[in-house]
């Protein structure tokens, strides 16, 4: 699938998501934020408030949405969502429906990184939980919120990806038979495959919306100083937090992508793109691969079924 190439943003690194909203009005826009309680899904959540929007916050306990709801000036109702249980996934997603007729933006900030090694047994066969909760719980909360996105004049998603998408398996990208890494644990391919999932995802996704009023989009935040990555124990991650540290940007930085591409009035129509820095970046290897897209929605598709709205 050939993408075109937008004209710069005139943002960079450096711009903050005060900075690339400035001017936008999004008043009587509704938004769901996932993993709103820290980090760039807080910030996410108080600028896209503080340009009008309605934030719906969505965090794995309910006490912690609330939490951070309430330090948001502006219109926010928070919800409970853990993104490891689909039990959990589809409840918030049938109270989301509950008290909202529509939806504008789904913007999926929450994930983990290089975690101690667990494993999610809610599905048809185990999942290592980075695979679980970055990209498969998206992708049903993504499903079970379609009919409110279609029921805007114009939606978009927002895909939280990561260029660490390149520490993804490099032969296969996706390993497909090993889901729950059970023949051998490495904390940094394994989120490299959930991110290279979400990319694949954004791919998958705008192709089926294709001719609709909604758009996907996939975003990098950068090397962000942010507690993401603060319980592993991998010495790889490890190492390149404390190199990284020079490179890294703040959280203010961090969230721009997330508020350009959920709310610029520039992106309008755009869809299946990839941004980082707040402009375009193409994607690279097994990102580009539509074959694989598909075979991996098909997987989550059927991982997925018994959760899925059909149709």
């Amino acid at each position: 699938m050939t993408k075109p190439q937008l004209p710069k943003s005139g943002f960079t690194r450096r711009s903050t998501a005060e900075q690339v909203t400035n001017g936008v009005d999004l008043s009587g826009k509704t938004i769901v934020i996932t993993g709103v309680a820290s980090g760039l899904g807080l910030e996410a959540m108080r600028v896209l408030a503080m340009r009008g929007a309605h934030i719906i916050g969505l965090d794995r306990k309910l006490e912690d949405a609330k939490a951070a709801c309430d330090q948001i000036e502006g219109a926010t109702t928070p919800f409970a969502c853990d993104l490891s249980d689909p039990d959990s996934i589809v409840a918030c997603c049938d109270a989301i429906g509950q008290q909202f007729t529509s939806l504008d933006v789904v913007l999926t900030n929450a994930g983990i990184m290089a975690p101690p090694y667990q494993v999610v047994h809610k599905y048809p066969e185990p999942l290592e939980i980075q695979f679980a909760v970055n990209f498969l719980g998206h992708f049903v909360l993504l499903n079970r919120l379609m009919p409110l996105l279609k029921a805007a004049p114009n939606a978009r998603v927002a895909l939280v990806a990561s260029e660490g998408y390149v520490t993804a398996p490099k032969q296969e990208g996706i390993v497909f038979g090993d889901l729950d890494c059970s023949a051998g644990y490495d904390a940094l391919t394994a989120y490299g495959q959930s991110k290279l999932a979400v990319m694949l995802m954004n791919r998958a996704l705008a192709s089926r919306l294709e001719g609709t009023n909604i758009t996907s989009n996939s975003v990098h935040p950068g090397v962000i100083r942010t507690n993401l990555a603060a319980d592993s124990d991998s010495f790889k991650v490890k190492l390149i937090a404390m190199l990284a540290g020079p490179f890294t940007r703040t959280i203010a930085q961090g969230a721009a992508t997330h508020c350009y591409v959920a709310a610029h009035p520039s992106l309008d129509g755009v869809s299946g793109l990839h941004f980082a820095d707040s402009n375009q970046k193409m994607p690279e290897g097994h990102a580009l691969d539509d074959a694989l897209a598909e075979r991996l929605w098909t997987k989550a598709e059927a991982l997925a079924e018994s959760y899925l709205l059909k149709g």
